[in-house]
């Protein structure tokens, strides 16, 4: 299983900004290895992140996204001390949930 993702997200206003740091390899599998042969794709597909149960992004990864993918967004709609839950999955089919309260 990958490493934890590493999440703040803070109230300013009406606002929450989240920022999220995932640990993934995002392997686009066209890269080879020294004995010449091909590196497996290894790549997060789909983001989805839901705060008081309401999905408040979904996104699509391809392997053109880089190593360790950090990414930012804001919401409307919450207050401090509700969670964020954060969860990726891989075209492995592995997964990884995350989740934060709102400062």
């Amino acid at each position: 299983m990958a490493d934890p993702m590493r999440i703040r997200a803070a109230l300013a206003g009406d606002e929450t900004t989240v920022r999220v740091l995932m640990s993934h390899p995002m392997e686009a599998g066209t890269r080879k290895d020294a004995a010449g042969a091909t590196i497996p794709a290894h790549y997060i597909q789909d983001v989805e992140a839901t705060s008081n149960g309401k999905t408040v992004l979904k996104a699509m990864f391809s392997g053109a996204v880089s190593q360790n993918p950090f990414l930012s967004f804001k919401f409307k709609g919450a207050a401090k001390g509700d969670k964020v839950v954060v969860k990726w999955v891989d075209n492995k089919g592995e997964t990884r949930t995350d989740e934060v309260a709102i400062a």
